[in-house]
């Protein structure tokens, strides 16, 4: 299974750090996209640098069976470039799950993804997604459909901040574990 994670620079450390890390431990490819390949992207506390594997013109949503958007100033630098509105948009259009944290769901703002949803987003972002017309819950987390949201409590720290953002992406790792065994079992029914 192949992961999507776009991100851009002032991305929030542990938005990216934690998935990022659990993910590929289950044993899933995932991809840092970003404007330009081999760029360096620093985190909004300055703990993680991470280097961009694949520029957004590398790449297809039909080459990914997930989207990650950790939050931070990423997506919010990333909304205004159409080519990464249209990644976004394609995941939708082709059915596939989409993770977006904290600020992600700026991205789904930008494609247009959010109107009669619940999502679930950081308190800065909250006129925004009622100006879409989006449903909404401050320091919570959210599925619907294919869209998993999760903000982050100012209250949290330390491991408590770790639990609530790492929450969102139970969901994903669960609908990619039963995607895989319905693949599995569809290639042991072909022999």
């Amino acid at each position: 299974m192949k992961i999507a994670c776009l991100l851009g620079q002032g991305f929030e450390d542990s938005e990216f750090r934690i998935p990022y890390d659990r993910l590929k431990k289950e044993g899933y490819q995932v991809d840092v996209i970003g404007a330009k390949a081999g760029e360096e992207l620093k985190g909004s506390k300055g703990k993680e640098r991470v280097k961009v594997e694949k520029s957004i013109d590398q790449v297809k949503a039909d080459d990914y069976d997930a989207l990650l958007i950790p939050g931070g100033q990423s997506p919010d630098h990333l909304r205004v470039d159409k080519r990464f509105v249209d990644f976004v948009r394609a995941f939708e259009v082709g059915g596939k799950l989409i993770a977006a944290v904290c600020h992600g769901p700026q991205l789904l703002i930008a494609a247009h993804l959010v109107k009669g949803r619940t999502l679930t987003a950081w308190a800065t972002i909250q006129d925004d997604l009622e100006q879409e017309k989006a449903s909404h819950f401050i320091n919570s987390r959210s599925r619907e459909g294919r869209e998993v949201s999760a903000a982050r409590s100012r209250q949290s720290r330390g491991s408590a901040s770790t639990t609530k953002i790492f929450a969102v992406y139970a969901p994903l790792r669960w609908k990619l574990q039963s995607e895989r065994c319905r693949g599995h079992e569809m290639r042991s029914a072909r022999r």
